[in-house]
């Protein structure tokens, strides 16, 4: 096995995201076992922790651990295939396309990128959203698998560029939308609860509230908004995060004791009974708007509309998606 190597970014690769990056010079690298890399803190940009996501710039120096194998190395694995019928759900899931940005109401239980086990996700698909453009569209942030939702996606690498940096400096608005619990007290305001990741009994992990002064603490700020209950049973709540972590509203909402319904991680089982049971047994996490600025200059504004099994709930609880779009005002 190798030992470590310092990479130099070349002018050819600048602005790349920094798992593409590896899937040009290092191919038989996996996407999960990068991750996996990156996790541990192995990968790293500058002598700095980074993420798959992170766009790398020319004259850095990238840190590739012995585990990854050498270059020259060939995949393993066979090229990964997509079914027709999700090109044909992620085309029908376009909400807005222009020459720099396609905009997806992401689907629930579709993974935005491929790990361990997971073969199907959107950025295999990718290609086949290309359309008139000379390139396919590139990932600039994520959702898990289970929420649904607007899913930006880049047309060019200029406007990658200009849409990762926008993600990366919070100057984005997102507001989501999730039914949780029980009836949060007061019915608006800040949850600023520091999080980090710990190992989990299924061999997992899970982001779990920790003191301030933990060392693997990490600065997490989410607003919330009742929108509207049922009883004291159920809220459907608005969610407007200001930091980025993972799980960041699960973990929250969890932590003022209102999980979010259908969240296996982030609840305590049979700590609450589903609505007679009939609502559905999935995540209840909806990413409803994104406020930010275009590539082209001015503002794009997109919101999703309920699909799948929360529109069931919300037409079940005689909710009303109009009554969810309002201001973020302060609180």
């Amino acid at each position: 096995m190798a030992g470590v190597r310092q990479v130099k970014v070349k002018r050819e690769d600048d602005g790349l995201r920094l798992d593409r990056w590896f899937r040009k010079h290092f191919p038989a690298l996996t996407q999960g076992r990068l991750e996996k890399l990156l996790r541990r803190g192995l990968v790293r940009l500058d002598g700095k922790r980074v993420k798959a996501a992170e766009r790398v710039a020319i004259g850095q120096i990238m840190r590739v651990p012995p585990e990854v194998p050498p270059q020259g190395a060939k995949k393993s694995e066979r090229p990964v295939s997509v079914a027709d019928s999700v090109v044909t759900q992620l085309r029908d899931a376009i909400i807005h396309k222009d020459k720099d940005v396609i905009v997806l109401n992401k689907p629930s239980g579709l993974a935005v990128q491929g790990g361990s086990k997971t073969t199907t996700h959107i950025d295999a698909a990718l290609p086949a959203l290309q359309f008139d453009e000379a390139e396919p569209p590139r990932l600039v942030h994520r959702l898990d698998r289970d929420t649904s939702g607007v899913l930006v996606l880049a047309r060019n690498r200029k406007a990658a560029q200009f849409l990762t940096r926008q993600f990366a400096d919070r100057a984005t608005e997102k507001i989501y939308w999730a039914l949780v619990y029980g009836v949060p007290r007061p019915p608006r305001g800040h949850i600023i609860v520091p999080l980090a990741k710990r190992a989990a009994a299924d061999g997992g992990e899970r982001v779990r509230p920790v003191e301030k002064g933990d060392p693997d603490a990490m600065k997490a700020h989410t607003d919330y908004r009742e929108i509207a209950r049922v009883g004291q049973r159920f809220s459907w709540l608005a969610f407007r995060p200001i930091t980025g972590r993972t799980h960041q509203i699960r973990a929250h909402a969890a932590a003022i004791g209102h999980p979010l319904v259908g969240d296996g991680k982030y609840r305590v089982e049979n700590e609450n009974e589903e609505y007679g049971g009939i609502l559905p047994k999935k995540l209840h996490l909806h990413a409803r708007l994104i406020k930010m600025q275009h590539p082209s200059g001015g503002d794009l504004t997109c919101r999703a509309p309920l699909a799948d099994h929360m529109a069931e709930t919300w037409d079940m609880l005689n909710f009303e998606s109009e009554d969810g779009d309002i201001e973020f005002d302060e609180i």
